[in-house]
């Protein structure tokens, strides 16, 4: 059994990500699962390249991304990503898209396929603020979820996939009124939802 776990890089001014500040934390090994980890570019063009060559490369069997929502007040796990690029700032690479295509001729969108209401209700019940969440917008987190669950659909592979976004960690907001959640909490929520997600 194999999980690939990517966070990202900062992006928007940040000097962290605490996506990938989660991730890099977790343990090699979850239950009978081996964690493999990877920090995916804030940029569009770099994720529609890299993450289906990571997928083929690992062949997991499950895939779960994270990503940083600055401003939300708990763990989000996505239901749906869409097939559209639209930019309110530009990505790491200077590029901002607008009404675009993630993929042309390919579906409107795809639902998640790792167990999103069980692992919001599992994170409750380790007390760690949760939600579904039904919009994962419409930036790099998005085409990263969409890629993933396109890739996975036009191969016929046998994965779970699916993203969750995560909040600022407090280092980010000692100046900015937004809500934080600490990096060790944000680590074991990953880690439950990869417990829920192995699960047959």
């Amino acid at each position: 059994m194999k999980v690939l776990v990517t966070g990202f890089e900062p992006f928007g001014g940040e000097t962290i990500n605490p996506s990938w500040e989660a991730v890099k934390e977790l343990p090699d090994k979850i239950e009978n699962a081996e964690i493999i980890k990877h920090q995916l570019p804030v940029t569009f063009k770099g994720v529609k390249e890299k993450l289906p060559k990571i997928i083929d490369e690992i062949e997991p069997n499950v895939v779960i991304l994270t990503g940083q929502a600055g401003g939300r007040v708990n763990i989000t796990v996505e239901r749906v990503a869409i097939n559209v690029m639209d930019a309110r700032m530009e990505d790491n690479e200077g590029y901002k898209p607008e009404d675009e295509p993630i993929f042309e001729n390919a579906p409107a969108a795809y639902f998640a396929t790792i167990p999103v209401k069980r692992i919001v209700n599992a994170l409750r019940e380790n007390k760690i603020p949760a939600m579904v969440s039904n919009s994962a917008g419409t930036y790099v987190c998005n085409t990263a979820m969409y890629t993933a669950l396109h890739h996975i659909a036009i191969k016929g592979l046998d994965t779970k996939a699916g993203f969750i976004h995560v909040p600022y960690i407090p280092e980010q907001v000692l100046e900015k009124p937004q809500p934080s959640m600490s990096i060790e909490m944000i680590r074991k929520a990953i880690e439950i939802a990869i417990k829920e997600s192995i699960k047959s």
